[in-house]
């Protein structure tokens, strides 16, 4: 099945491993589920080797983007931009000086090569309804507490920001929904603050949305696909967040109007899938990239990607300094193809680092390295200094994990170590268990979550909850409520990457641990809905959130659940598959729950639906809910 897969078609697999960010990129070759009444990319229908954008590109466009400047964008990031905003690029943007040698008809024809789109199939909608009189007045006196991605990484929502009883649960109804523009997915986690909620789509724009009636008080375009939680800085009123392009972008909240914006990589295949947290005055990005994909070329010099976490000035965007998680690529030799090796390289950091007011230190997890050879630094767990980013520990926790798309397609890109791809791709979850002691609680992708000892890194204890692998395991994040620890598996029966995982291991479902001893307290297995359906998983990989009693839960079959926290009872369900009407009376519905998990604020509970991407549903829907009365 993979092995006929293009060199083009490439952007569509995905990459650091196939959890955060896992398989993202392009429009696939073919439609990979029914969404025909959704505002999604439609089949592409261009062909590449007949464009006529080709040598428009390969004259005007390749000499820097195909590696002659470090920072261009490669072109398996620029098949995931949107096509007008290639266009705009061209004429009054970034590109303008290179635009300018093109007709409006060319510019058309490069971003119709680029996306693989029809420019002509491509229709924005109109923006949401704006708001006028009192529902277009922000609310100064909700100042957003520490809580969630970016601040809190525990995902705890206490009573008094979600005011939303667990006995109230089951009476949760849609009140709203709302369809991105253009989208195949949703995977911008919602901040609601100043009783106004924000959140990114895939085109690039913002949006700050009423919460009672889903109207705009400000819409803001940018270039590439918000990727990330939007973080509200309660002393500036800023809002800070990354996209897909690498940059990490500043808007003042009250007018969407951008501040500042950087980009944290100059690789060209740089992107930022982790929120970027705010801590001590400082603003710490974790850094990924799409390098692994490249690989699947055999001709692709691998790798010289490095992750790191870069800590920023907030109030500029200014590099104070960067903890790197790979040591400097050196060549190791040639494929037989002829490619050079180059290694060490890979261990991106795909989650939101963990900030401690206490120590003054972050805490964040790497990835898988991508070539030859493995080192020390991959699929592990990092201490830095909090002013200086001078490392304090760093623990391991798979050895040897080098891989990248090579593996997937059957090519010799793939290193020799060829794997597992066991990705710390959640946020270490810095808890105080229920005998006092603080514990780094931290899932990855093999299945197992592990607790360190914060001050030095010491294994407390390791629990396996699932048979984990490429497309198993801990995904985008657990939450914690106290001394208990709630940890997603996703564990998918086919993980479309020619291995096979025990059966008798599956732990796809929500599990309850003590973060003192890593005992399971409770395990409520995934229902399977799916009943067949392709590109179906009752698996959770999407990121769940706690409140007092409850924790929230997307499944990659669409369904949305609440769990009681106690005993893992399911206390309310949704499915977000079935078509629902849209604030500007369309139609919308979601897909498979994947990345981002749920925003609970002032009753409501704000989720998104849709990870239209490599073996998953695509969807478009934000959804709004609130109990009846």
């Amino acid at each position: 099945m993979l092995r006929s897969i293009t060199l083009l078609a490439l952007p569509a697999l995905a990459a650091g491993g196939l959890a955060t960010g896992a398989l993202e990129g392009a429009p696939p070759a073919k439609r990979i589920s029914s969404t025909d009444d959704l505002q999604v990319y439609d089949t592409p229908r261009i062909d590449p080797a007949t464009a006529p954008g080709r040598p428009l590109f390969e004259q005007h466009c390749a000499m820097c983007h195909m590696g002659g400047v470090a920072k261009a964008a490669s072109p398996a990031f620029l098949a995931m931009v949107a096509p007008d905003s290639i266009v705009a690029a061209l004429t009054d943007g970034v590109m303008r000086s290179q635009g300018a040698m093109l007709s409006a008809e060319q510019k058309v024809q490069v971003a119709e090569y680029i996306t693989r789109v029809p420019f002509a199939s491509y229709q924005r909608p109109a923006p949401p309804k704006q708001c006028t009189g009192r529902a277009a007045e922000f609310d100064l006196t909700d100042v957003p507490g520490p809580i969630g991605w970016g601040r809190d990484n525990r995902r705890f929502i206490p009573a008094a920001v979600a005011q939303l009883p667990a006995a109230a649960v089951p009476k949760l109804k849609l009140k709203w929904a709302f369809a991105y523009p253009a989208a195949n997915r949703a995977r911008s986690q919602p901040t609601l603050a100043w009783g106004t909620m924000f959140v990114g789509s895939q085109d690039g724009t913002i949006f700050a949305f009423d919460p009672d009636s889903g109207c705009t008080r400000w819409t803001t375009r940018l270039s590439a696909e918000a990727r990330t939680a939007i973080v509200a800085d309660p002393d500036t009123r800023r809002l800070y967040f990354g996209d897909l392009l690498g940059k990490v972008h500043a808007l003042d909240a009250m007018t969407g109007k951008e501040l500042w914006a950087e980009r944290m990589s100059d690789h060209p295949d740089a992107t930022i899938t982790g929120t970027p947290t705010l801590g001590g005055g400082l603003l710490y990005v974790p850094v990924s990239s799409l390098e692994v994909v490249q690989a699947g070329n055999p001709a692709y010099a691998c790798c010289t990607f490095r992750g790191s976490v870069v800590a920023l000035d907030p109030a500029t965007g200014r590099e104070v300094w960067r903890a790197w998680t790979a040591g400097e690529p050196k060549p190791q030799g040639k494929t037989a193809a002829g490619a050079p090796i180059l290694g060490p390289s890979g261990a991106p950091v795909w989650n939101s680092p963990t900030y401690d007011p206490v120590t003054d230190r972050v805490f964040f997890g790497s990835g898988e390295n991508y070539s030859t050879p493995a080192d020390s630094n991959s699929d592990a767990v990092f201490a830095v200094e909090a002013r200086t980013g001078r490392q304090i520990w760093r623990t391991q926790l798979t050895a040897r994990d080098a891989w990248n798309v090579g593996c997937m397609v059957g090519n010799d890109s793939c290193p020799t170590e060829n794997g597992p791809d066991h990705d710390v791709a959640a946020s270490p979850l810095l808890v105080t268990a229920d005998n006092g002691r603080p514990m780094l609680v931290v899932g990855q992708k093999s299945g197992e979550a592990w607790g360190l000892d914060p001050a030095t890194g010491k294994i407390a204890w390791r629990t396996r909850l699932g048979h984990g692998g490429t497309q198993g395991g801990v995904h985008f994040g657990m939450a914690a409520e106290g001394g208990t620890v709630f940890v997603p598996i996703n564990d998918m029966a086919d993980t479309y990457d020619a291995r096979v995982y025990d059966a008798k291991l599956r732990g796809s479902g929500l599990h309850a641990i003590d973060a003192a001893t890593g005992k399971v307290r409770w395990f409520t297995r995934a229902p399977d809905t799916c009943r067949g359906a392709k590109f179906c998983d009752p698996g959770i990989s999407a990121a769940v959130t706690a409140i007092p009693g409850v924790v929230f839960a997307g499944h990659l079959d669409g369904m949305f659940r609440a769990y009681d926290s106690r005993t893992g009872r399911v206390l309310w369900a949704f499915d977000t598959r079935q078509p629902m009407p849209t604030i500007d009376g369309k139609t919308t519905k979601g897909g498979s729950i994947s990345g981002p998990g749920a925003a609970v604020w002032r009753g409501k509970v704000v989720m998104n639906s849709g990870y239209g991407m490599y073996s998953h549903m695509a969807g478009n829907a934000l959804m709004v809910f609130e109990p009846t009365r």
